[in-house]
């Protein structure tokens, strides 16, 4: 059986391709820094959590890395999908505080780089599969004309850290690939829940198939780069947006 480890599982993303790879029978392990939202996950055989209290920490890859170890589990897929929106925050000028773009590299491309390069350099590694889940605002800027008040609504950090986090698929596909290992990314576009009604309609407009992402229709690319069929894909990047990105 197939071992899964998701960063961020109990986020709005995570949570469905949990429940979802668990329902196609495989082992899902998932990091989590809320006890709650980790049993809300569900009472499942096959479901397996590493609490870590700051993704942010120094040590968050070694105690990840140390609880899969603690469960006798080794990932044979890895889905680097952990995000952190404290530190999305612009001030009322637009500026961008040095923190938040610092931590925006941690969780998107230091956290990610580190727990690669742990479980493919493990002694008993299984890893054949890296997955970053990256986004739209990775390739394209935000579109003023979708927010309100784009000057503090548009968070560039973000994006900078997604377009990082693309680069370091490419650069990792070449490092890793005497191991066996394969590395891509999924870009995904604006997933429905957590804006409001007036947001969607304004994201429809600007979006050829006229709707947000549902959170379901973030697993088919993910399903395809675990699933065998996608072994002689390497250093792409999968864009999943609804042709928001080719306007």
């Amino acid at each position: 059986m197939k071992v899964i480890l998701i960063t961020g599982g109990t986020g709005l993303i995570g949570s469905v391709q949990v429940k979802y790879f668990l329902e196609k029978g495989y082992k899902v392990v998932t990091t989590y820094r809320n006890k709650d939202k980790f049993l809300g996950l569900g009472n499942h055989d096959n479901l397996f959590g590493v609490y870590v209290a700051d993704l942010l920490s120094d040590n968050a890859a070694q105690l990840i890395f140390d609880g899969l170890q603690s469960l006798g589990l080794s990932p044979d897929c890895l889905v680097n999908n952990a995000c952190d929106c404290r530190w999305h925050a612009m001030e009322q000028d637009g500026h961008v505080a040095g923190e938040c773009f610092v931590n925006q590299y941690k969780i998107n491309v230091i956290l990610p780089y580190e727990l690669s390069w742990k479980f493919v350099h493990a002694p008993d590694s299984r890893l054949k599969k890296i997955i970053n889940v990256s986004s739209m605002y990775g390739l394209v800027p935000h579109n003023p004309q979708l927010y309100v008040n784009p000057m503090t609504e548009t968070p560039l950090q973000y994006g900078v850290a997604k377009a990082a986090m693309i680069q370091l698929t490419k650069d990792l596909a070449i490092r890793f690939r005497d191991f066996g290992v394969v590395v891509n990314a999924v870009s995904y576009g604006g997933v429905d829940g957590r804006v409001d009604e007036d947001f969607k309609k304004r994201f429809e407009v600007l979006t050829p198939l006229r709707r947000m992402m549902k959170p379901e229709d973030t697993i088919p690319a993910v399903e395809f780069l675990i699933n065998e069929e996608s072994h002689y894909m390497t250093g792409q990047n999968i864009i999943v947006d609804g042709g928001r990105t080719v306007w």
